[in-house]
């Protein structure tokens, strides 16, 4: 058996008249009632934000540079493992 959502939560927002308007017109053209309009309008916009923070863009110049320090990674020096080890020792939980 499918366990149903519930749809027990509620948002409020106090807005204008003429806002209040232009969002049931939109709603109204797109079959939706307002509270469906502003509910899907409002997820979508979330997701887009989201998406886009989880999206990193390379220009073709940086992206090529990762690649090859990936096929290619540098030489970890003497300083660079001591700091690490250092590290590792300051944030070890047995401390």
């Amino acid at each position: 058996m499918s366990k149903r959502l519930k749809n027990d939560e509620r948002v409020t927002a106090r807005i204008s008249t003429s806002v209040k308007e232009t969002l049931q017109q939109a709603a109204d053209l797109s079959g939706a009632t307002l509270n469906q309009f502003l509910v899907q309008s409002a997820l979508k916009e979330a997701q887009r934000i989201l998406e886009a923070e989880r999206t990193i863009v390379l220009s073709q110049q940086d992206a090529n540079k990762i690649f090859a320090l990936i096929e290619n990674p540098p030489i970890v020096r003497d300083k660079l493992k001591a700091a690490f080890e250092k590290h590792e020792q300051f944030f070890r939980e047995d401390r």
